[in-house]
């Protein structure tokens, strides 16, 4: 029999690429998509994917979006914004998602949580495995978000016969995905001193282009549309039920990004970068955008062996080809000039 999935967030840097996936997995015979923007799934070249208009927030949205669904896939939620708003969206609104599920009696949920729900804590071991407990980092609302959810999740399935598959994936990069890139250069533009100087006289001048402070840390990254072949794994009903981390072959480095970018780097001291983070930290009321940037501070690198055995996952791009690409589709959409 053929499966009905209900995906919240269709439209997202995952969604599509997923949307994509479903649509050629024969095991799959219908999707549903909910998002709160107009999108016409015609146009996007979806023929067996529907979509209609709706927000986690409102539990009416959810039940019917879940109503007859087989599988449930939630990956709604807010990555920038203030604390409050993210809160609302990520834990309200997801707690919204699973509780709808549950009622809804699908058979499995495929939740998108993060790499960062096991926080930035240096005392962590690296690789981690899905073994290491996902604390999240109090002073990083995403993280404490995203750990605080898995908690939430485990609590209302308790007792449920609903089998949850959990994805934490590193950076997600690609075409469709260039936040990396965004991050990065907002990041340098916030922490420039003479921001509208530099953008309009100094970034003319090659050898004065932006620089990078890098402290050596490897980061991972993953394609969104590796991302969607391991979700679409767990939504035919692969493997088994749990925590999954993903991550592209291979390491890249804050070096990479800038030569990506056309930029320069400067190495620096690991706890001079340190030092710089925390008082990011502490700025971050000014603009959330500065949070982000100390996650670049402790090295966070993930094994993936769990879904490369159980669910068959091998992903086809590798850290530096991801990133290529992610560069190229932000300088194509002009967010470089």
């Amino acid at each position: 029999m053929s499966l009905t999935v209900a995906v919240t967030g269709p439209t997202g840097e995952i969604g599509g690429s997923l949307i994509d996936a479903l649509e050629a997995s024969e095991a799959v015979g219908a999707v549903r998509g909910m998002a709160r923007r107009p999108f016409d799934p015609v146009a996007a070249g979806w023929r067996k994917a529907t979509y209609q208009r709706g927000d986690i927030l409102d539990r009416g949205h959810l039940t019917a979006l879940f109503e007859g669904a087989d599988v449930a896939v939630h990956l709604a939620f807010a990555i920038f914004g203030d604390r409050e708003e993210t809160r609302r969206i990520n834990l309200e609104g997801s707690r919204n998602a699973f509780e709808a599920a549950v009622d809804a009696g699908v058979e499995r949920l495929v939740y998108a949580s993060s790499v960062a729900a096991y926080g930035f804590h240096p005392d962590n071991p690296q690789p981690l495995t899905e073994e290491t407990p996902a604390l999240g980092s109090p002073s990083f609302y995403y993280s404490a978000q995203k750990a605080e959810l898995e908690e939430a999740l485990d609590e209302i399935l308790a007792g449920s016969e609903l089998d949850a598959y959990v994805f934490r994936p590193c950076i997600v990069a690609g075409p469709r995905a260039t936040m990396l890139i965004e991050q990065t250069v907002g990041a340098a533009r916030l922490g420039d001193p003479v921001p509208l100087l530099r953008r309009h006289v100094l970034e003319r001048i090659p050898l004065l282009k932006p620089i990078l402070p890098d402290a050596g840390v490897p980061l991972q990254l993953v394609h969104h549309d590796d991302v969607a072949t391991a979700m679409a794994a767990a939504v035919e009903g692969r493997g088994q039920p749990g925590a999954y981390n993903l991550a592209g072959f291979g390491e890249i480095g804050v070096a990479d990004i800038a030569a990506a970018l056309g930029w320069r780097s400067v190495r620096v001291p690991r706890p001079a970068l340190g030092a710089g983070s925390a008082i990011a930290g502490r700025l971050s009321f000014v603009n959330p955008q500065l949070e982000w940037a100390t996650a670049l501070a402790t090295p966070v690198i993930m094994d993936t062996t769990k879904a490369r055995s159980l669910l068959g996952w091998k992903p086809r791009f590798d850290a530096a080809e991801t990133l290529l690409q992610t560069a190229v589709s932000a300088r194509e959409s002009g967010f470089l000039d």
